[in-house]
């Protein structure tokens, strides 16, 4: 979700403002999501690496974050729409990390759609996660180092219960992944706009999601395997 910065200073107005007004696109892609039957959505809204940002503005991201859940909650619940959190949270505030909790217990029972919240995240981090747990298996005499496989690893990585993505959609410009589900993107469409986040509304999410249905996706196959097997 990139480029509130950009829009609010091309507004003239302070880079928080672009934040909050990204928090009003979010509501209307959620809602747009599931309207369309949509069942999965992950959103980066904060990375490992957005520590770097000065400190009054990631005081700012904190409060719009505690101040978001709070008010979106009911309205997400009412909905059926089951929230999740993936990333490193010990180093959020403890009434944010109260929140996540209530919020994924309130929520866990729905199943319209799954929101998931990339926050304090990094697809560095996720690997060394699953990593970590693999060897603590080998260290309690679980597994043996010659038993690791892609799947043993894909089963710890954040996720692992959830459909790999289809589509990446990348918003303001950039193109590049910027360490985000690095293991799950792997047989990922990527799809970058120029368009800024707060200006990007269900038409652009239609544009992208056109953009991903003329394409085929071949996992390795030729293109007249993929044909035979529409086929059969």
């Amino acid at each position: 979700m990139d480029g509130n910065g950009r829009w609010a200073r091309s507004r003239m107005l302070p880079r928080y403002v672009g934040h909050r007004e990204g928090v009003k696109t979010v509501r209307r892609i959620v809602e747009a999501c599931r309207n369309k039957g949509i069942k999965v959505l992950t959103l980066f809204a904060f990375s490992s690496e957005n520590w770097r940002r000065p400190s009054e503005e990631v005081g700012l991201l904190m409060d719009l974050f505690i101040r978001t859940l709070k008010k979106e909650i009911d309205t997400l619940h009412k909905n059926g729409i089951r929230i999740r959190f993936i990333g490193d949270h010990s180093a959020f505030p403890g009434d944010l990390r109260d929140l996540i909790v209530k919020a994924e217990t309130r929520t866990k029972m729905n199943t319209e759609l799954d929101l998931v919240i990339a926050a304090n995240y990094g697809g560095h981090w996720d690997i060394v996660e699953a990593c970590r747990r693999v060897a603590e298996r080998i260290a309690a005499g679980e597994c043996k180092p010659e038993d690791i496989t892609t799947e043993m690893i894909a089963g710890e990585i954040s996720l692992t219960d959830l459909p790999e993505p289809d589509l990446f959609i990348r918003t303001g410009g950039e193109q590049r992944i910027s360490n985000f589900l690095l293991w799950q993107l792997a047989y990922t469409e990527l799809y970058f706009t120029e368009t800024l986040w707060p200006a990007f509304d269900e038409h652009a999410l239609d544009d992208a999601i056109r953009s991903y249905a003329s394409r085929q996706r071949r996992f390795g196959r030729t293109g007249e395997q993929v044909e035979q097997l529409k086929g059969a």
